[in-house]
């Protein structure tokens, strides 16, 4: 009887292992770029309704995403040298 219980626990412990170690993958966390060409005062609405469309998507940010803002503080005469003529 000891053998059959002993065959048991391996074969389920087998068959448990490959489900347990993929519940164990880490996700991916995606990471967007918001580039504002204003002040960080200037869109604050749109950067929570932004957010807010990714909550509703099911997306949450620190354990699905990372959002980076940057802004231009209304520094375009600085961007148009990068700019063709």
């Amino acid at each position: 009887m000891r053998r059959r219980e002993f065959i048991t626990l391996i074969g389920g412990a087998a068959a448990a292992w490959p489900i347990a170690a993929q519940a164990q993958q880490p996700t991916k966390v995606f990471r967007i770029g918001y580039v504002g060409l204003t002040t960080a005062a200037g869109l604050p609405e749109r950067a929570e309704a932004f957010r807010a469309g990714l909550r509703e998507l099911g997306y949450r940010e620190g354990r699905d995403l990372v959002i980076e803002f940057r802004w231009a503080e209304d520094a375009m005469s600085d961007c148009r040298r990068f700019l063709p003529n």
